[in-house]
């Protein structure tokens, strides 16, 4: 037993490249695990092909649950999504999802209970470093939406950026700083509008 204990924990001190870019390592293309981001970017897509192709409720529910490695519960996503690694999402209770959304999130996702995402929104956790000769590396930052959020249509999130309780991300607005709770952004770069 302490042998397979062992042999776990040697495993995980080599330090699998998803737990590096989640821990916000810059992981350059010439990593050793470079690979395995592909092979499951395809997995997922495989997934995400039956998922966007279903127009039942329950299947949209549980293949997402298969993607995203939990169960998810009382959500309605309208298809299609896009979704590039699911291990590191987590969506709570009560979250609407709508059409056209991208989620880059080998960073980490974290949605809170009764969110609402508008269509076309896009969540990035992923970014490349500013020095030319590491740019096609990849470094990454989560993102947190609390509850009672509201994403507007065609928002972009950017990676490490928390929205706040009740807050409004307006249409089209990028974010790339904190919004704090019961407030309104909008707006390239998103800046306050207002308070709630």
């Amino acid at each position: 037993m302490s042998d397979s204990k062992h042999n776990s924990g040697s495993k995980l001190f080599q330090n699998d490249i998803f737990e590096r870019l989640l821990a916000g390592e810059t992981i350059l293309p010439n990593d050793s695990q470079i690979d395995k981001l592909r092979e499951e970017a395809f997995a997922v897509k495989v997934l995400l092909n039956q998922m966007n192709n279903s127009s039942n409720p329950e299947e949209i529910t549980d293949i997402l649950s298969q993607i995203l490695d939990k169960e998810v519960q009382d959500i309605a996503v309208f298809t299609p999504i896009y979704i590039n690694y699911g291990k590191h999402i987590t969506i709570g209770k009560n979250v609407f999802i709508n059409f056209d959304c991208t989620f880059l999130a080998l960073g980490g996702i974290i949605i809170e209970n009764d969110v609402l995402i508008g269509p076309k929104v896009s969540l990035i956790t992923e970014n490349h470093p500013l020095n030319p000769k590491d740019r096609k590396g990849l470094i990454c930052k989560s993102i947190l939406i609390k509850k009672n959020a509201w994403i507007g249509a065609n928002a972009t999130i950017l990676p490490g950026v928390t929205i706040g309780e009740n807050a409004i991300v307006a249409a089209g607005a990028v974010v790339s700083k904190d919004v704090p709770d019961n407030t309104v952004v909008g707006g390239i770069p998103a800046k306050f509008i207002k308070t709630i």
